[in-house]
């Protein structure tokens, strides 16, 4: 944006779908013939949307899953930001939200395993 010198790229990524091979065969009971195929999928499409902001030093990032959209919401936010302590350190804010429905007993356990899977990505 010429006007305000913010940088916009929006893309899609492609991931591995992680969701272990036990999960997706306890799932197979509890979801529907049409909602099986959804779990055993190979890759899983996120949207990523960023905000540079060269003269105010910051970039902020938004993404969500575009996969399994009708049982499961991720989304996440992170900021990047020049520490107000030292400019040559970067301040780092991340939050997410995960929601599973439409697997009974089980939401839970597939919220559980995602949430381990996004905190793994945290720490790298």
């Amino acid at each position: 944006d010429l006007s305000t010198g913010i940088i916009y790229r929006r893309r899609i990524a492609t991931c591995q779908n992680v969701i272990p091979e036990i999960l997706r065969k306890v799932t197979t009971c509890n979801f529907s013939i049409s909602q099986v195929s959804v779990l055993k999928v190979p890759d899983i499409y996120l949207e990523e949307e960023s905000w540079l902001n060269m003269e105010k030093r910051n970039m902020a990032m938004k993404s969500h899953c575009l996969t399994w959209t009708q049982y499961a919401s991720l989304t996440e936010e992170s900021v990047f930001r020049e520490s107000l302590e030292n400019p040559n350190w970067t301040d780092f804010t991340q939050k997410g939200r995960i929601s599973v429905t439409g697997a009974g007993l089980l939401n839970c356990v597939l919220e559980a395993f995602a949430q381990s899977f996004l905190k793994q990505g945290v720490k790298k």
